[in-house]
């Protein structure tokens, strides 16, 4: 398929807005080209996950094109990055690298992107309209930005991600087009206990299921009516996009696309629909813990960010007790000055939580120890945990990480899936 341009995009390529634009609009003309784009749209706002820092060339890049004046366009928020220049959690980088990741951060910020640093840019105020075209990266908040905003926008990659800021534009392809968005498979819960359809623990693991059953395919979830919250459809999507390449998921009465089957599946209504059994279930949540070790040495939990409810449910749940394992709460500004408007944060730091800003233990090095067992309530984190950080991983509901870290062993209840 031939790439066409507007006029005007034609001639900001060859320089006529300016050399950071003429750059941006190589990138972005590139990709569409690969991709088999037919045009570019116009896209409302964009989602950065380009500013974590992997190495210096990814520094460089940024401060070129600070160098070159470049601006971002439309509203861009910032994905997690390499420090925490928040609250000042003590990251293990050697001194070369730290200053890179640091530099890299204040790159972006020079090229007018708001400094949220956080990873759930959606509940930090940033949610674009439904039906609006937007460049989001980060896999679980373009989960959320495609399913529960019902906004259109593909996986943009680093350094994409800032072309289309800088341009307001982006390739017309994959989930911008309506008809790529249709479910085409569907997962059924309702033959699992109310109690446990309607319990946090449960939301990772049946995204995890669903992460492993889409791939890249398309799918909607049924039987969960009244039961989501947005933080378990937050954890839902981080696990299904860590488990799959799910940029995009359904579910029936929830989500703004799927208010019915006919809807969801654009009139296709013969889709196969597989019941989740127990023993799907067990075999989920079983892939997220990779150690029987009953011994925990840390916990993590954040990935996606802990809101501000989180955190509440964290302070609720140590009730005043001593933690005796490190326990690292990853979040947004957002959500600490949230928590310090409560008077809360102060006690959650003497009970022994180490609040973490503007990035998380698994993309930079903040755990104290590269062995060990570390506990997590995130389907996100126990995917990535042990490759990023050496750390065995027991998933868990966050009660449990909260009673392991008080106890340092693993405390889990096992009712609800029996």
């Amino acid at each position: 398929m031939t790439l066409t341009l507007t006029p005007e995009e034609r001639e900001w390529l060859t320089g006529s807005a300016g050399a950071p634009r003429a750059l941006a609009m190589r990138v972005i003309a590139e990709t569409a080209r690969l991709m088999g784009a037919e045009k570019l749209i116009p896209v409302a706002s964009a989602h950065i996950d380009g500013a974590l820092y992997h190495g210096d060339s990814g520094t460089l890049f940024g401060e070129k094109l600070v160098d070159l004046g470049a601006k971002v366009v439309i509203p861009t928020t910032l994905n997690v990055g390499g420090v925490d220049m928040h609250c000042g959690a003590k990251i293990r980088l050697p001194a070369h690298e730290h200053d890179m990741a640091k530099r890299m951060m204040r790159a972006y910020e020079a090229m007018g992107c708001a400094a949220t640093w956080t990873c759930a840019p959606y509940q930090a105020g940033h949610r674009p309209a439904f039906g609006s075209d937007v460049a989001w990266g980060e896999s679980n908040a373009v989960a959320f930005c495609n399913s529960v905003l019902g906004a259109r926008t593909n996986r943009y990659g680093d350094f994409l991600d800032i072309c289309c800021a800088i341009t307001a534009r982006a390739p017309y392809y994959g989930l911008h087009i309506p008809q790529n968005r249709r479910a085409t498979f569907a997962l059924d819960c309702s033959g699992i206990s109310p109690d446990l359809r309607n319990s946090d623990v449960f939301w990772p693991v049946i995204g995890t299921l669903f992460g492993q059953r889409a791939g890249t395919d398309i799918g909607v979830v049924l039987g969960l009516e009244n039961t989501a919250t947005e933080d378990r459809l937050k954890a839902f999507g981080a696990a299904a996009a860590s488990a799959g390449a799910v940029g995009l998921f359904h579910i029936l009465g929830v989500t703004p696309e799927a208010p019915d089957l006919a809807t969801v599946t654009q009139g296709h209504t013969g889709i196969p629909v597989i019941p989740v059994t127990a023993a799907m279930l067990d075999a989920a949540r079983a892939g997220l813990s990779t150690t029987s070790n009953p011994a925990i040495d840390a916990v993590a939990v954040g990935s996606p960010h802990c809101s501000i409810d989180e955190l509440m449910e964290i302070d609720r749940l140590i009730a005043g007790r001593k933690l005796t394992r490190p326990f690292y709460a990853c979040t947004g500004r957002h959500a600490v000055k949230a928590l310090e408007a409560t008077g809360r944060r102060k006690a959650l730091e003497d009970a022994g939580v180490t609040l973490v800003a503007d990035t998380c233990v698994v993309v930079t090095p903040i755990l104290s120890e590269l062995t060990g067992v570390l506990m997590t309530n995130s389907g996100k984190f126990a995917h990535y945990a042990p490759g990023n950080t050496g750390y065995a991983v027991q998933y868990g509901a966050m009660a449990e990480c909260v009673e392991s870290a008080v106890t340092g062993h693993l405390s889990r209840n096992e009712r609800l899936w029996a």
